[in-house]
């Protein structure tokens, strides 16, 4: 074990089973129907400032189904200290709703004090990954809870880069103790903008640090494909999940649906159709099938920048 090294995100983290992102739109159909739903996750940004109807809503959901807490703020990549007022805020916020775990980004979302309200790629080198890894096991004991760390999509990459980012995503588990979420659909969407394997990515994270996935649609483009939440999740991205699946033994599976949102039982069919396919493929043993039949993705156009 490296010197200083957190122990908090070695602790057990359940599977949940399948669950859904708490959105507005669907407050009045939760309160009023309880739908049997394993657990719901939070953007935690939603929820630490808010008071009135939103935050009345969570507690009361809170009663009822397991909450996972999920933020786009954290910014665990930046240049900028990290932000204590808002980790203060997410650790109150998490011991009132009993969240499981916290998550957020392998990114960086601002820098000199300014948001830029995007989950920004990192430069994948050694400097990053100490940097990174340094910054991780400091508001994972801060927080006194395990911090769960999502790979997400990506637009462009850096010529300063010196490894692939399943390799980054390995190596920071290995030195800050952290754990991963690893959203399938964001493996698709870059694999395609950069042109990688995706089978290559989920094959080579490291299985036994996954703790949730992510499942979600996207929007293709002439030259991007762009991780939009707003459909329902493809075949290419499904197989995915078989075969990411398989490799982890499985792990608490969440379906975001951000855009475009339709009813409820909409979005909660869509997430349960991944029961169906993990049995079905257990149930043929073809549990191996991805790795014979899974066409890999058309490239379309990929973005290099240089940072001097």
């Amino acid at each position: 074990m490296l010197e200083g090294r957190s122990v908090v995100g070695r602790s057990m983290i359940e599977n949940l089973g399948l669950g859904v992102g708490l959105r507005s739109a669907h407050f009045g159909y939760l309160l009023q129907e309880r739908p049997a739903v394993d657990w719901f996750e939070i953007i935690t940004e939603n929820y630490i400032d808010s008071g009135g109807r939103p935050r009345y809503v969570l507690e009361q959901l809170a009663e009822r189904y397991p909450i996972v807490m999920h933020g786009v703020s954290l910014s665990i990549g930046s240049t900028d200290p990290l932000d204590f007022e808002y980790l203060d805020k997410v650790r109150k916020l998490a011991a009132v709703v009993k969240a499981r775990w916290v998550s957020d980004h392998v990114c960086w979302t601002g820098v000199a004090g300014r948001n830029t309200h995007d989950l920004l790629p990192l430069p994948l080198n050694e400097e990053s990954l100490r940097h990174t890894a340094d910054r991780v096991r400091h508001v994972q004991d801060f927080l006194e809870r395990p911090l769960v760390l999502e790979n997400p999509s990506s637009y462009v990459t850096f010529r300063s880069s010196t490894m692939t980012e399943w390799e980054f995503l390995a190596r920071l588990v290995d030195e800050a103790g952290c754990r991963l979420l690893l959203d399938v659909n964001n493996v698709y969407v870059s694999s395609v903008n950069h042109d990688f394997d995706p089978l290559e990515y989920v094959r080579n994270v490291p299985h036994a640090a996954v703790a949730q996935f992510h499942l979600a649609g996207h929007t293709r483009t002439p030259t991007h494909i762009v991780d939009t939440h707003d459909g329902p999740v493809v075949d290419p991205v499904w197989d995915l999940y078989r075969e990411a699946h398989r490799l982890t033994g499985g792990a608490a599976t969440l379906l975001e649906w951000d855009a475009a949102i339709p009813p409820f039982p909409v979005v909660h069919a869509e997430v349960l159709k991944a029961r169906e396919k993990i049995e079905r493929a257990a149930s043929a043993d073809e549990c191996d099938a991805p790795s014979q039949s899974f066409a890999l993705p058309h490239p379309l156009h990929h973005v290099q920048v240089e940072v001097v």
